[in-house]
């Protein structure tokens, strides 16, 4: 696996099974490895706004969620055939992960967790879910109440190996920048929609519509008092940053490899 620098973020060229099979590896490894599935926006805010980047800092690995980002890479000759969306992500590792591997989610309903355990728990028998937080998230990424204290004495004592991240951007990225030094070991993933999707609370684009690069469109129609202004704004800075370090000759260098 190669990664790719595009606007100033190192996105990590890969499959589904190569990082199913990496998040393994992490996880048995001694220390705390942490994961943003980045699509355009995420891309486009760690260039547009200094409080962004600094709030994604300490994340080790950045995947490429958003078929625009594939395009881009692609043209480096990264030789992409799909992204690594999370939702997906997310479903087909929990699908198949070996049972030994423990789990902790961050974020969405009490209803949207029980739902996830629920179904992963038809689709994978014996997977192990060791513990869950539902509450609220501020934007400084510190939990409400005595909730702060209460998760982070359950995270240093199931010692999972997997915790989810639902809590949306930018407060899933507020709670890794706060967190990740504070955990000993396993695989921080901050997938956000994907709790929704895969709870069957929220709908997901059609497959058609995500190979298209369309999946932002179907939201947009989904929700579109609270994503218009988002998606208008970041799309055309998405552009705009690409077209300017285009004419420079800076659109995507290579950062090395995992």
């Amino acid at each position: 696996m190669t990664e790719l620098n595009l606007l100033g973020t190192p996105l990590l060229a890969t499959t589904y099974e190569e990082l199913g099979a990496k998040c393994l590896e992490w996880a048995s490894g001694p220390s705390c490895v942490s994961m943003e599935f980045a699509n355009t926006q995420i891309v486009t805010m760690r260039r547009h706004e200094p409080d962004f980047l600094e709030k994604t800092s300490k994340y080790d690995y950045f995947i490429p969620d958003g078929m625009p980002l594939i395009w881009c890479l692609n043209r480096a000759g990264a030789g992409l055939k799909d992204r690594v969306y999370g939702p997906t992500f997310m479903r087909e590792f929990l699908s198949k992960v070996p049972k030994q591997y423990t789990h902790y989610l961050l974020g969405g309903s009490e209803e949207c967790g029980s739902r996830i355990k629920e179904i992963f728990q038809k689709l994978n028998p014996g997977i192990q879910f060791v513990g869950a937080f539902h509450g609220r998230c501020g934007l400084d990424g510190i939990l409400d109440g005595n909730s702060e204290q209460m998760v982070m004495a359950d995270l240093a004592r199931l010692s999972p190996d997997f915790i989810w991240v639902g809590f949306g951007t930018p407060k899933q990225q507020a709670w890794t920048r706060k967190h990740k030094q504070l955990i000993r070991r396993g695989v921080i993933l901050t997938v956000g929609f994907a709790f929704d999707v895969n709870a069957g609370m929220k709908p997901d684009a059609p497959i058609w519509m995500q190979r298209l690069g369309l999946t932002w469109v179907f939201r947009l129609l989904s929700e579109p008092k609270r994503l218009a202004s988002r998606y208008a704004k970041y799309n055309f800075l998405f552009g705009w940053y690409l077209f300017w370090d285009a004419i420079r000759g800076k659109v995507i260098k290579r950062a090395g490899g995992v």
